[in-house]
Order: C-alpha cells, then sequence, then structure tokens
C-alpha cells in the first residue's frame, strides 16, 4: 500500500499552540489513520480523504486497537476526519466483494467489536461528524458521548441500496429513536442534513464547522475531564431550524406503525399524497430482501441489548455478503454504474419468512461474535431533540 501524502492533523497556528499545552507523540498508527496523543488526551483521525475515509481492514484494526489501549488510560479521546468532505462513508463495499471470506469474517468482527467497546467505554468519547456519515462511518460515531454535527454532516444508512443492511448496532439504535423516525431512517435510507441529525437524535451537539478548532484545542487544553461538557456547550449552539421530517412526522408515525413491510406500503397507498408515492417509489426500488431484513432487525432490535443486536447483525452480515444480492448492488452502484439491480426475489412479497429465518440461524463452530451480549448500554445520545 503506498504511503500517502502526510496531512497535518492542525493549521499550523493551531498546531504551534498545541505544542507548548503539552508534548505530542505519535502511537500506533497506519497511512489511512493518523494517531497522536496529547498528554492524556488521545486523537484518532480518518485520514482516506481520497475515498470519503471509507474503512478498510487495517483501518479498523487500528482504531480498535488504540480504542482499547486507551480504555481508562486518557482522559478524552477525539475521533474526527482529515478536513475534506467526510467523518467516514463507512466500508469499503468493493474492496468487500473482492476480499476471501476470512477476510470478511475479520472485517466485521472487528468493526462490531470496536462498536461494543465505544458503546462501553469509561473513557470519554468525542466524534466531530464534519461531513459524510455513513455506514461504518455511523458505528464510529453515534456511540460517543458527544457526538457532534455541523452544517457539513450528512448522516445516512443507505445500505438496502446495494443489498445489505444498516448494522453497526442499527437494530439497537433506530427502534430508540422517536416514534417511527427509526424505521423511515433504515428502511428508506433517507438521508439528514447538518442540524436534522441534531434533531432526530442522532447527533447530541450542533456546532459551526469553523469552531471546531477551536473547541478541539480548548479540549485538548483541559486540566479536568469533568469539564468537556461545559467546554462543548461553549462552542454548541441550538439550532434555530425546523426538523426536515417535521411536516411528515405524522404520515411517517402513521404509515410506518406496521406489522411488516408490506403493511407499510399499504398504509402508504392509502395516504395518497406525493409524499407516499415517492416513498413507495423509493421503497420498491430498493432490495426486497433487504427491507425485510431491515424490518425485522427493527421489531427485534426494541428488547435486545446492543450486543445481542451486534451479535444478531454479524449473523445476517456474513451471510448476506456472501450472497447474490450483495454482488449484485455493488455491480450496479458501484462496477458498472448502471444504477439497475437484479434482485432476487425481485418482489418484496416473494420474501418468505422462511427465506428470511436462514439468515438469522446461529453460526456453525463457535463462530459468533465473541462479546458480552449481556451488557446493559444506556445511550444518552438517543434522545432527539436534546
Amino acid at each position: 500500500m503506498a504511503a500517502k501524502l502526510f496531512i497535518r492533523l492542525f493549521p499550523s497556528s493551531v498546531w504551534k499552540n498545541l505544542k507548548s499545552i503539552t508534548n505530542i507523540t505519535r502511537s500506533l498508527s497506519n497511512d489511512y489513520v493518523r494517531v497522536d496523543e496529547v498528554g492524556d488526551k488521545g486523537i484518532l483521525m480518518l485520514n482516506r480523504g481520497n475515498a470519503m475515509n471509507a474503512t478498510n481492514l487495517d483501518m479498523l484494526e487500528t482504531l480498535s486497537t488504540n480504542i482499547k489501549n486507551w480504555s481508562n488510560q486518557k482522559s478524552l479521546i477525539i475521533v474526527k476526519g482529515v478536513a475534506g468532505k467526510a467523518f467516514s462513508a463507512g466500508g469499503d463495499l468493493r474492496s468487500l466483494v473482492e476480499s476471501s471470506s476470512d477476510v470478511r469474517r475479520k472485517i466485521f468482527r472487528t468493526e462490531y467489536e470496536m462498536n461494543h467497546v465505544i458503546a462501553n467505554l469509561e473513557t470519554p468519547y468525542i466524534a466531530f461528524i464534519d461531513g459524510v456519515t455513513m455506514g461504518g462511518g455511523v458505528g464510529i460515531s453515534i456511540y460517543a458521548d458527544y457526538c457532534i454535527a455541523t452544517e457539513n454532516t450528512l448522516f445516512g444508512m443507505p445500505e438496502s441500496s446495494v443489498g445489505l443492511f444498516p448494522d453497526c448496532g442499527s437494530s439497537y439504535f433506530f427502534p430508540r429513536l422517536n416514534e417511527k423516525i427509526g424505521y423511515y431512517l433504515g428502511l428508506t435510507g433517507f438521508r439528514l442534513r447538518g442540524p436534522d441529525v441534531l434533531h432526530a437524535g442522532i447527533a447530541t451537539h450542533y456546532c459551526d464547522s469553523a469552531k471546531i478548532p477551536e473547541m478541539e484545542k480548548a479540549l485538548l487544553s483541559l486540566k479536568d475531564a469533568k469539564n468537556i461538557g461545559s467546554v462543548i456547550d461553549d462552542y454548541c449552539q441550538t439550532p434555530q431550524t425546523e426538523f426536515i421530517l417535521t411536516k411528515h412526522l405524522d404520515q411517517i408515525n402513521k404509515c410506518f406503525d406496521a406489522s411488516s413491510v408490506e403493511e407499510i406500503l399499504d398504509n402508504l397507498e392509502k395516504d395518497n399524497s406525493e409524499w407516499a408515492k415517492q416513498t413507495i417509489n423509493m421503497l420498491r426500488k430498493l432490495c426486497p430482501t433487504s427491507l425485510k431484513i431491515i424490518f425485522r432487525n427493527l421489531e427485534l432490535g426494541k428488547n435486545l441489548s446492543l450486543g445481542e443486536c451486534l451479535q444478531m447483525e454479524y449473523r445476517l452480515a456474513l451471510r448476506l455478503i456472501a450472497g447474490k444480492n450483495f454482488q449484485e448492488g455493488v455491480r450496479a452502484l458501484l462496477i458498472t454504474k448502471d444504477n439497475n439491480p437484479n434482485w432476487d426475489p425481485s418482489r418484496i412479497e416473494d420474501v418468505t419468512d422462511e427465506y428470511l429465518s436462514s439468515f438469522y440461524k446461529p453460526l456453525p463452530n463457535n463462530e459468533e461474535l465473541p462479546i458480552d451480549v449481556k451488557l446493559n448500554e444506556d445511550f444518552h445520545n438517543l434522545t432527539p431533540n436534546k
């Protein structure tokens, strides 16, 4: 892997100020993850800007190793993306198609174990999601004590468009958003921008991107981690804009309050508004098997711990990645780019319960995700409009 040009963590003026605060040392890094220690504070910067900071196995291992090493050792951990368009656009889908089954298994195991570790960290964890935040990028950030969105944030979990499903614990956090917002976001892949990421309950705070460097400097200057919240509050604000989904919340809550994907479609047809017609058209283009799996995941996830959700998603991920729908989805989206995938089954109504259940069976030969599924996590940042 060719080494990438060195990109500085901070502008030169901020760098000089930071050097006056404390010594900066380099920890375990690779080309695509910049890792720095500023005294008793750790900084992880996703540094694959030419690929929207899409994560590969090396990046996931570097992130996971440092987060584990810093647990209970650092006074705070900051994670962010190199300056540009993305925090992280998620996993590198094309590399997944080209990887062996053993590599795929290692990728998902490393990623989901890391998600679980982040969710259970005692060390304050701060994520600056200043840019595109999708798929696996959500898993790196949503479990943060402080998940800070900006006007540049673009949130989405559009995996159903490539024959997969929103993962990284989405079966846990989507059902815990207000009413049926999580069902709508999970099934449609609808994108949220800027302050709407806060309004929906995905982010804990909203800040102008221009203030992020100064906020980071203030956090790295802290002598007492108890003051993290007050520092962040000093730089963040409550957006004055209305939530983009407000005008459709009643329809979302009514139409997506259903016992199946088919019933959701029936509800939308009865609504018969322009919004409902657009939503039907959107759903009909997505992978039918994915939609059925997403709905089942959200229904099951309401009553599961995060660990149990991640274990369930691990089974699903390994099986779906090896299937023809994922191969077809990646072909249509990334290879031929004709955006015309041939899903199998091709209709939502043809995806049977028996077929779905085959994806959820325990993995053989002690291959389950090795985490403590009984930990009872409580995420403060899953309360909308916080």
